[in-house]
């Protein structure tokens, strides 16, 4: 597996200098934000040449972009808000191939409308499911047209908050153009500790062969004293929390996948000591 991290971990003036801070800190692969320092003033140039400098950057360097972010509130209550998510979806996957990238990472939102990654309870009534598959079935309109894959992150807080969740949408679908970021920390987090290794199996073996990439952040297991005042976010740099990571590797590679993990949710003062914690492992 290969072990990459978020280059807008990297908090730089210019996109060379991200991509400068990734490889110095011994990474040879990242996923891509388009939130990366530099790239506001791209806008300016014609998309076909801001999609090669990143490339040629990139290429430069010696770093391998796994992904790119492409995250939006698939499941907001406005189909407006849902409309403009899809407009700059399309946008971004038109600039793939340009980028050498073939995968674009989404989460399936929120019906909060004002945060998608704030809890809502309407996120498991009928109406968020339906407007959630209308949105995919869009977004893999884009995804067939501009020749790209997405992938799904479950998230906690979301329409698809775990991995029957996510098996839900993938089976909806039935698309190979639909795959699944594989993040333990957003299957575990809030469960109890004694838990987690059921859980972590059971969407393995429900998600295993979809996966496109693994995400790596740590997670705090928190009674549930703790959960209900709301103690601060539970997730940790990797190697901060209680993950165990030596047996979520295992898992990945059981279930087949030899990819790319990325890490994120971290300080840059984390990112050594994190490489260093999953080369162990990898």
């Amino acid at each position: 597996m290969r072990i990459g991290i978020f280059a807008k971990t990297f908090r730089r003036d210019s996109l060379a200098g991200v991509l400068d801070a990734v490889r110095a800190h011994g990474f040879a692969s990242a996923q891509f934000n388009m939130a990366c320092a530099g790239m506001a003033s791209m806008p300016e140039r014609a998309d076909a040449d801001v999609a090669a400098a990143v490339k040629r950057e990139a290429d430069v360097r010696g770093i391998r972009l796994e992904a790119v972010s492409g995250t939006f509130n698939m499941a907001h209550p406005d189909p407006a808000v849902r409309a403009e998510g899809l407009r700059r979806l399309d946008h971004l996957a038109a600039m793939c191939a340009g980028m050498g990238i073939g995968i674009v990472t989404l989460g399936s939102g929120s019906r909060n409308p004002d945060d998608m990654w704030a809890p809502h309870r309407d996120n498991g009534s009928a109406e968020a499911w339906r407007d959630l598959l209308a949105c995919m079935e869009r977004a893999l309109d884009v995804a067939e047209r501009r020749g790209v894959a997405l992938a799904l992150e479950p998230e906690a807080a979301n329409v698809a908050n775990d991995a029957r969740a996510a098996r839900r949408v993938l089976d909806a679908m039935g698309s190979p153009r639909l795959r699944i970021v594989f993040d333990a920390a957003n299957l575990v987090v809030g469960r109890e500790r004694a838990s987690w290794d059921g859980i972590l199996e059971e969407a393995a073996e429900l998600l295993g062969g979809d996966i496109a990439l693994a995400h790596a952040k740590d997670v705090r297991a928190m009674n549930a004293r703790a959960a209900a005042d709301g103690a601060g976010s539970p997730f940790r740099a990797v190697g901060r929390g209680d993950l165990d990571f030596a047996s979520y590797f295992r898992l990945l590679r059981t279930a087949g996948f030899d990819g790319p993990v990325v890490m994120h949710g971290l300080e840059e003062r984390d990112a050594a000591a994190g490489l260093a914690h999953l080369q162990k492992l990898s």
